[in-house]
């Protein structure tokens, strides 16, 4: 069914009822609880799942598909986000247009990087990377201050052309929306002491990731996907065999680009502001992380992995000594104050250091990812077939 195989139609299956369900299931605690903190049903927080899994599965194609590790992937998100805004304060605050503007800008301006940069393979690629994203994060911060605004960042204004919206400007800046449906519109439905939150710019961000997915599942299984295979298997030998491996590199650089465009237009929709920090070594760096953990090279692991750690990002960093003691209050004065202080460096402004704890666990026990681990617990329940050794775990 559409083009898929039974077992990618099921992960596609799979994925749609994630995203569609993430406000029951992102709400496993009722809001008075104690535990509600750990809740994740939020639209800011949802979108931020969707938006960053969008940007990992993009990544997955250049690196966990044609083994090209790049460094530099942030500097697509920011172009992205700039190309919205813009055309938000020139033309319409219809977030279509200014997603097709991300999407061929940061497409653009990736064919332009990869050009240069895929002349040179391994860590000279990945260093190559890192200097245009250097580079055009300072361009950004301080070079093409009228166009980027500089570090206050590029914000709606009353005074902004808006071409087709000029006739709705009267008295505030409008609001994003699609065909006048705002994306910060949101139903709240109280059922039994739970809370949950059904936003309009949450679902358009899912529906992008349901598309952006199934993209990437038709990539893997084509015969371009092959190709990108074997570049990553053995480059030379594909180079020996008479086949010019630099235009498949380049199409899956520019095609890694473009999906970085559209998370960055994405963040650009739900909040039109677009800053230099989006295009930081660290934003780039997520990114490898999010796809390591989930499993690169996999399909559903980007994703995954996405979520993992935008949830520990801004669940555990809220977590801080005040609930720390009233989680062992049970205790006598002296064990709690020491759970205390033995806790409180792994949340709050720490939530990192745990983070980096989980990363290197993973690594080491679980080398494929999440994937590979849900797969050994299917398999200890008897579910599914063991992956070959050569084949990528999906």
């Amino acid at each position: 069914m559409l083009g898929l195989n039974r077992k990618d139609f099921g992960l596609l299956l799979l994925v749609a009822a994630l995203a569609l369900l993430a406000p029951f299931i992102l709400n496993p605690f009722p809001t008075a609880s104690g535990l509600s903190q750990f809740n994740a049903g939020y639209p800011d927080l949802m979108q931020r799942f969707v938006i960053f899994g969008i940007f990992a599965i993009g990544f997955n194609i250049l690196f966990g598909l044609t083994g090209y590790l790049s460094f530099g992937h942030a500097a697509f998100l920011g172009v992205g986000s700039y190309s919205a805004v813009w055309m938000f304060k020139l033309l319409s605050m219809n977030v279509l247009p200014a997603l097709f503007l991300s999407v061929v800008i940061a497409g653009l301006f990736a064919l332009l990087i990869g050009f240069v940069s895929l002349r040179r393979s391994g860590i000279y690629f990945s260093i190559l990377t890192l200097a245009f994203a250097q580079m055009s994060f300072n361009l950004a911060y301080s070079v093409l201050t009228p166009i980027t605004n500089g570090e206050t960042g590029l914000q709606l204004a009353l005074d902004d052309p808006r071409i087709l919206d000029a006739a709705n400007t009267a008295g505030s800046v409008p609001v994003t929306s699609l065909f006048g449906l705002e994306m910060r519109s949101a139903f709240t439905l109280d059922l039994a002491g739970w809370s949950f939150t059904f936003s309009v710019g949450y679902y358009l961000c899912a529906l992008f990731l349901l598309v952006a997915f199934y993209i990437s599942v038709r990539l893997f299984r084509s015969p371009f996907g092959m190709m990108l295979r074997a570049i990553k298997t053995n480059q030379q030998r594909v180079n020996y065999t008479g086949l010019n491996s630099r235009p498949y590199t380049l199409a899956a650089f520019v095609i890694s680009g473009m999906y970085a465009g559209l998370a960055g237009g994405l963040l650009a929709c739900m909040d039109p502001l677009a800053g230099a920090d989006r295009m930081q070594w660290t934003a780039s760096g997520e990114v490898v992380l999010m796809t390591i953990l989930g499993g690169a090279g996999t399909l559903i692991g980007p994703v995954l992995g996405a979520g993992f750690i935008k949830y520990f990002e801004n669940i555990f960093s809220k977590i801080n000594d005040t609930i720390l003691h009233q989680w062992f209050s049970f205790l006598p004065d002296w064990m709690e104050n020491l759970l205390v202080n033995i806790f409180y460096p792994f949340v709050g402004k720490g939530w990192s250091l745990t983070l980096g704890i989980l990363f290197m666990l993973v690594v080491i026990f679980l080398p494929g990812g999440l994937v590979q681990g849900g797969q050994k617990i299917a398999k200890k329940l008897g579910f599914g077939k063991k992956a070959k050794p050569d084949t990528p775990a999906e």
